[in-house]
């Protein structure tokens, strides 16, 4: 027995067989339903995504909703506020609803007046303005609740202005924050003594629950308004937090930048005064001021268009490098001091801040070398791994010998002023790198960085 066999209903006839003249095989295809084996999927199927049409339709409906709760929140909220209180009062005035509203008392109802329709008006009507004048809404609010319970008026959906206006006043009331709630508690002491002398059969504990309800919904307000002032010093804090960050980088990047090329430029000035008998020695050293100037005025353009914050990608080529470390070496070498440039193993495809925390550790530490032990033999050793790049500068000098600005304070600061080695620090530990730098027991100096190839962007 086939499979169709099986699951045919005997008392059905079966299915008679007709040609195939869409496919143009000829054979026959039955003349009833089809059944389609498990994991196939018709066209009309497969150009769906393969949702059921029960599927599709809530995931359109959600599409649709979320774009509506956008297009709401985007709206100002005065003009939601007219909106909303528009709607209410459309609400407030539909029968099926009356029963809905709130109701305080329990005074005999009349028939509906104009009076009524007045008071539900009073209700409705004011909380266009809650945002923007919550307590004037709640006065106006509470006081048309008031008459339309004591005067026996037709239950409303209005009624539930009352509590629309008390979440207003905790969550935007700024001013008279203490005066609303005490004048409010006063106003309910005088309702509920006026429905008493009215003869209301409500009891104690009516009295003591109703104000309860009232003070939880002032409370949820007050909980929302709280939140957003929590949320806005958190933001105004963040934004603090990252302008003095992005001071400090910007500091760290003009003193590296400065101190290096004016401090090699005026080492080199002043070397240039003893050349006079040496003509192209004093050329050469001018040459090297030249370009010494050039390169600073270029680094200081690249900063100010960091400053200027365009948006636009940075400039290729102008992010210093390590794999330019070889002309900050021959730079300084140029300027008398002796530097030794080792590279080991292949660059890794490091990322630009990595690059940049590279080479500014090597400029900072060449120009400390040429500032406290000039004419010190400085040894400048690049370590390249697969997730590392290790930077390593080594200025020589006699036991003792280190210049005291140099030498760090026992806090870890400089007596030089210590941004050069404390900025280096503090760019390299933000990357999740190691940063050393002391005074080697044997004399001179060591600075080490150990940079994650993949760290910054």
């Amino acid at each position: 027995m086939t499979e169709d066999q099986a699951v045919r209903d005997p008392s059905v006839p079966a299915p008679s067989a007709r040609p195939d003249t869409a496919s143009g095989s000829g054979g026959p295809v039955p003349d009833g339903p089809v059944a389609f084996s498990p994991g196939v999927r018709s066209a009309s199927s497969a150009q769906e995504g393969g949702l059921p049409a029960h599927a599709r339709l809530p995931a359109a409906a959600n599409a649709r909703l979320r774009l509506l709760v956008r297009w709401w929140e985007a709206r100002p909220a005065t003009v939601k506020d007219r909106e909303f209180a528009l709607v209410f009062t459309v609400l407030s005035f539909a029968p099926p609803l009356a029963l809905i509203g709130a109701r305080f008392g329990d005074l005999p109802v009349h028939g509906g007046s104009a009076v009524s329709v007045l008071l539900t008006l009073g209700q409705c009507l004011p909380i266009a303005v809650r945002t923007r004048w919550p307590g004037a809404c709640l006065a106006v609010v509470g006081t048309s609740f008031a008459v339309h319970q004591c005067l026996g008026c037709p239950p409303t959906f209005g009624s539930l202005g009352l509590y629309v206006a008390l979440y207003s006043v905790g969550a935007h009331q700024t001013r008279f924050r203490r005066t609303v709630p005490l004048a409010a508690t006063g106003a309910y002491v005088l309702f509920g003594v006026v429905l008493h002398m009215l003869g209301s059969p409500a009891g104690v504990t009516d009295y003591l629950l109703f104000p309860l309800v009232l003070a939880a919904v002032w409370g949820l307000g007050a909980l929302v308004r709280w939140e957003r002032e929590r949320e806005a010093v958190r933001r105004r804090l963040a934004a603090r937090v990252a302008v003095a960050e992005e001071r400090d980088r910007m500091a760290r990047e003009l003193h590296d930048v400065v101190t290096h090329h004016v401090t090699a430029m005026v080492v080199q000035a002043g070397a240039a005064q003893y050349l006079t008998a040496s003509p192209d020695r004093l050329n050469s050293a001018l040459e090297t001021i030249n370009s010494t100037g050039r390169r600073a005025l270029a680094e200081l353009r690249f900063l100010l268009g960091v400053l200027e914050a365009t948006g636009d990608a940075e400039p290729q080529g102008r992010t210093p490098t390590p794999g330019r470390v070889a002309d900050l070496v021959e730079q300084t070498r140029a300027g008398g001091q002796p530097v030794e440039l080792i590279e080991e193993g292949e660059q890794p495809a490091i990322t630009t801040g990595a690059r940049l925390a590279a080479y500014r550790t090597v400029q900072e530490s060449l120009t400390n070398a040429v500032k406290y032990a000039a004419g010190r033999q400085t040894l400048v050793r690049l370590t390249h791994t697969p997730h590392w790049t290790e930077v390593e500068v080594i200025t020589a000098g006699t036991k003792g010998g280190t210049s005291r600005s140099a030498a760090p304070r026992e806090d870890g600061s400089h007596l030089s002023g210590g941004r050069g080695l404390t900025g280096l620090r503090e760019r390299v530990e933000t990357l999740g790198g190691a940063f050393t730098a002391g005074a080697r027991p044997e004399g001179g100096f060591r600075v080490h960085a150990r940079i994650p190839a993949g760290a910054g962007a």
